[in-house]
């Protein structure tokens, strides 16, 4: 596929994404280069050519997609009337805040996004400010979706525009960040890491920490109770009352107590390494520098090559392709060197798909294909139970049941629901059956599962047949076996350790980012599969999808990368952004995010705060980042966090409330604008609002009642053959 990529740092991971799934990418770049690390990282495997008359038309002219990315007033392709100057091609822009609303003019970059689109308030410590995810997460999670849209616009056939908001790519990968405030009237709180939902959280070891818990299935905990048993420090737990998941989670402060005496006697690596033999969801916290080590990784060859560096691979791998393991960074030579091959439309409408996702990563891959138009059935029962059916704590609705809880209301949406008994033994032979009328079919589960039930694609034997299994570190390497949930994938995969302050403990996330991360990938490779017209078995691993978030972290350590000057106080500063942070707003516990690129926006943000001295220089800025950081602050402080927001952004100037998931669902007039939080009606639930869609998509549909279609789906698909009643249950 050949790309034109006339992108700036929204789009970047999108770049990065398409290289690695194959394409051939000519860049037209949108300002001088960055750092090198950055430059290798996102861009390596491309080659660059400079802008100039005719240059862009004419690399249009031979290539399949155009993708785009900057501020909406800054975009190269638009034609004054916001139409693509490329009308023949599909045309994929990324902007702050999405190409029409009110606030389709706003600026932002990471922090900027992570603030407006509610990622950053879910972070930090609970006495400390707000703080995004490192390494960019905001700006990836929008390229993903970017990557998404490319292949979308390659499979339509047609030329159009397609429109990418990186607040919205934001507000999809909150978990509850939102929707407990839809459901629940409340919303979560940082907490230094202790998720607010599940019982997971991080843990200091002897020599480190360990992410770990005992949230899931009712072994988690009592093999985790065992294991504490056999040592001796168990405490009361092994009391009859703690094996009640209701009173466990109502006495979740003394549990966790208990754990944390355990898990401190222990060093970190031996709590992940029995975490692994015992099958329990725990993990080292692993620093980035020691990433490249993983013996996980290392098996499966994830790492790649570029100009003779160390840099972390790609989210994932298609089948029967050697993926490029040794690249050039960015090249000069503006055409591209294979020929435009022709493709053919073909639209997801129509697609049959066969889900045997749970939790979080599977049913966010597959609730993406039913929006974009794919039928999605989903095989669940009440004998091997999806956590966010059944767990009680996941279902956010007072009062719910497993039909109409929350989390699984908003995940599930748009899917048709069979029930089967998959330990029944003619449980696994339906599905079979009906996976033979099926196109795709995908699972989460742990490597063999799919096998022992006779699913796997191998046994299927149907070469046409795309199957993706999202396990958490991979079907093969030393560690397949390993019982992950996000909180341990992120520890592995480095992203926990870098959440520390400087000189403070990591405080890890509380939300499934891993897991989001994992779903777009899952995406990605269903698409890229689709646009090649094969099949085959996708084997991606949620540890490699997670470790390639790191973004530039490895090449970072071997070329050295300059100080943030970032404090406990002031942990958003960076090296190349002044000033750069996170301000108190008028208000209990109320934010502004506030991010100068330049020296004409540290002009204005000067004039407008008073700070004084508006001529200094980037470099003067850092020098004096304390007192400009405590004089802007008392500044923002006199504001409503909205009304700061709303006067910088009319200046020029990047900024954004830290969003609440009620600024997002009730008070965000750019999201309300572009119909972000549709309504749809729920047999049990009734009318209830859901997160929508990040690209043009179909959300209409209400998530299913368990089993509601098991009877039209048996009679459509296998035509009334006859089936064991006692496995439909």
């Amino acid at each position: 596929m050949r790309v034109l990529d006339l992108t700036d740092e929204l789009g970047a991971a999108a770049v990065r994404a398409l290289v690695g799934l194959g394409a051939e990418v000519v860049r037209v770049p949108a300002g001088p280069p960055g750092p090198r690390a950055a430059e290798l990282h996102w861009y390596a495997g491309t080659r660059v050519t400079a802008d100039g008359p005719g240059v862009l038309d004419a690399l249009a002219a031979a290539a399949d997609v155009v993708l785009e990315s900057g501020p909406r007033l800054g975009l190269r392709g638009l034609t004054p009337a916001g139409k693509s100057r490329w009308p023949g091609r599909a045309h994929v822009v990324v902007t702050p805040f999405g190409l029409t609303g009110p606030r389709r003019d706003w600026l932002a970059g990471d922090l900027v996004a992570a603030s407006a689109g509610g990622m950053t308030w879910l972070g930090g410590r609970a006495d400390g400010p707000p703080k995004p995810p490192p390494r960019e997460s905001a700006l990836q999670v929008a390229g993903a979706h970017a990557a998404i849209a490319v292949y979308l616009g390659v499979l339509a056939g047609e030329g159009g525009l397609i429109d990418v908001s990186a607040q919205q790519a934001v507000a999809a990968t909150l978990e509850t960040g939102a929707i407990s405030w839809i459901h629940a009237g409340a919303y979560p709180r940082r907490s230094g890491g202790v998720y607010a939902h599940v019982a997971h959280r991080v843990f200091r070891a002897a020599d480190g920490y360990a992410a770990g818990g005992y949230s899931g299935s009712n072994r988690m905990w009592t093999d985790l109770l065992a294991w504490l048993d056999e040592t001796g420090e168990a405490a009361d737990l092994t009391d009859e009352k703690y094996a009640d998941p209701v009173f466990r989670w109502a006495a979740r402060p003394h549990v966790d107590e208990v754990v944390a005496r355990f898990a401190a006697r222990r060093s970190a690596a031996s709590l992940g390494e029995q975490g692994r033999r015992r099958a329990l969801p725990w993990a080292e916290v692993s620093p980035a520098d020691r990433l490249s080590d993983n013996p996980q990784l290392r098996d499966r060859d994830f790492f790649i090559t570029v100009d003779g560096l160390t840099d972390v691979g790609y989210p994932v791998t298609l089948p029967g392709r050697t993926p490029p393991r040794t690249l050039d960074g960015p090249r000069a030579g503006g055409t591209w060197t294979s020929p435009r091959r022709p493709r053919g439309a073909r639209k997801l409408a129509g697609l049959r798909v066969l889900d045997l996702t749970w939790v979080l990563a599977g049913p966010y891959a597959t609730r993406q294909l039913a929006d974009y138009g794919a039928d999605v059935i989903k095989v669940e029962s009440r004998h091997r139970q999806d956590p966010t059916r059944f767990q009680p704590s996941m279902r956010l609705r007072p009062g719910a049941g497993f039909d109409d809880g929350g989390y699984f209301l908003n995940f599930n949406r748009g899917k048709r629901s069979i029930a089967v008994n998959m330990r029944r033994p003619g449980g696994p032979e339906l599905v079979r059956r009906l996976a033979a009328e099926c196109d795709v079919i995908i699972d989460n589960y742990s490597p063999g599962t799919m096998a022992k039930w006779g699913l796997d694609h191998a046994s299927l034997g149907r070469p046409d047949l795309i199957a993706v299994s999202m396990s958490g570190v991979g079907q093969t390497g030393p560690w397949r076996n390993a019982v992950t949930f996000a909180d341990t994938l992120a520890a592995m995969s480095g992203l926990t350790h870098e959440t520390a302050d400087p000189g403070g403990d990591p405080q890890g996330l509380t939300f499934g980012l891993g897991d989001m991360v994992a779903a777009n990938a899952a995406v990605l490779a269903v698409l890229a599969m689709l646009a090649e017209g094969r099949g085959g078995f996708v084997d991606l691993s949620q540890l490699e999808a997670m470790a390639a978030a790191m973004g530039p972290a490895l090449l970072e350590q071997q070329l050295g990368a300059p100080a943030t000057g970032a404090t406990p106080s002031r942990p958003h500063r960076v090296a190349h952004r002044a000033p750069h942070g996170v301000y108190p707003a008028r208000g209990d516990d109320r934010w502004v995010a506030i991010a100068v690129d330049d020296d004409d926006q540290w002009r204005t943000l000067a004039r407008l705060a008073g700070i004084g001295e508006a001529g200094l220089s980037l470099a003067e800025r850092k020098a004096d980042e304390d007192r400009i950081d405590e004089t802007l602050a008392a500044w923002t402080r006199t504001l409503d966090a909205a009304a700061a927001a709303e006067l910088l952004q009319a200046a020029g100037v990047p900024a954004a409330v830290v969003s609440t998931g009620a600024d997002l669902t009730d008070r965000d007039p750019q999201l309300a604008a572009r119909g972000f939080y549709p309504v749809l009606r729920h047999p049990v639930a009734g009318e209830v609002r859901h997160e929508g869609s990040v690209l043009p998509a179909r959300v209409d549909r209400s998530a299913p009642l368990l089993g509601e279609h098991t009877v039209a789906v048996l009679e459509e698909l296998l035509g009334g053959a006859a089936v064991d009643p006692t496995v439909l249950e």
